[in-house]
């Protein structure tokens, strides 16, 4: 499927994320620390642009469109609450203020937009020149379903990661915070602080996370537009998730098999369009995608019925 796309629907789709987000950063200008019922409306905000701009596709290039755009925009959407859980993982590890996380998650997002970008017009070309690359990206895809089912509990360094102590062997870095600053001048020279480090460790790790899920959009269709705003329609809600999410992940215990299943059968997708079989209908893939996510969903909370979404006791803050 594909379908030409004007100038001005790049133009004005850019300048709608710009003011989006202009706007998400306007009403946090003050760092205050957001709470569930702030988040949840934002959630509710970010959801309804979403799934309006579906209904947008349905008018101007019909169902067919429409239910592509729907299908990743479900599946980015999922994977999204795995980026939530290690994004708590590293602000617990480095003791990030709470009234400082919206700020890193701000450019975190702005961060992964233009990685998922990148990766969406590269994705598409491969995929349009070479037919084989469909082979490399499944076959990938269902190893990282695979990993993600059987390895997701392996424990999250975020000092180790090796984008993270590159950052801090090249730019001098001091070990604190200062306030929501991620630059400070110390002794007559200019050095980063330890926010500036948690913004590193989560901006490596949504690259990872770009890798996966543009794949596995990529399964479902290969319009950049398409993929395109399925990707950061999802990902510009990302921050309200996190605060809506952070202390509730304990409940979602089962949720990583279930997205693990769709990362696989996006991989046996993506495999399957270069073959007699060719690309599955998108009615199937949404079908896949709603029952998976609800079952492992109920599955979760049947699981952990009775359990207490506590918080964990903030770590110190790592030296340098």
């Amino acid at each position: 499927m594909s379908f030409a796309v004007p100038w001005w629907a790049w133009v004005a789709l850019t300048v709608a994320i710009a003011v989006m987000l202009a706007i998400d950063l306007f009403m946090h200008r003050d760092n205050h620390v957001i709470g569930f019922r702030e988040a949840a409306v934002w959630s509710a905000v970010w959801i309804v642009a979403g799934l309006a701009f579906g209904g947008v596709l349905w008018v101007w290039q019909g169902d067919e469109a429409a239910g592509a755009y729907y299908a990743g925009y479900l599946i980015e959407k999922a994977l999204s609450v795995d980026n939530v859980f290690v994004f708590a993982l590293i602000f617990t590890y480095f003791a990030v203020p709470a009234a400082y996380q919206h700020k890193v998650l701000f450019w975190g997002v702005v961060g992964a937009l233009a990685f998922r970008l990148v990766f969406i017009f590269v994705g598409v070309e491969l995929l349009e020149t070479f037919f084989w690359t469909a082979y490399l990206f499944g076959a990938f895809l269902i190893w990282t379903g695979w990993k993600m089912a059987f390895q997701h509990n392996e424990e999250v360094h975020p000092d180790r990661n090796p984008v993270v102590r590159l950052v801090r062997r090249i730019i001098p870095t001091d070990a604190r915070y200062h306030g929501d600053r991620f630059f400070v001048r110390l002794d007559g020279r200019r050095v980063a602080t330890l926010l500036f480090v948690v913004l590193i460790a989560v901006e490596a790790t949504d690259l990872i996370f770009a890798v996966d899920s543009v794949a596995a959009v990529l399964a479902i269709t290969t319009s950049t537009f398409i993929v395109w705003t399925a990707n950061a329609f999802a990902v510009l809600g990302l921050r309200s998730l996190y605060f809506c999410l952070a202390g509730l992940l304990r409940r979602f215990t089962k949720l990583h098999y279930g997205l693990a299943v769709l990362l696989a059968f996006a991989g046996v997708k993506l495999i399957l369009s270069e073959t007699p079989v060719g690309k599955l209908p998108i009615p199937l893939t949404l079908g896949v995608i709603v029952v998976v996510l609800t079952a492992s969903i109920v599955w979760s909370l049947r699981a952990t019925r009775g359990a207490q979404p506590a918080g964990e006791e903030p770590r110190t803050p790592v030296g340098g």
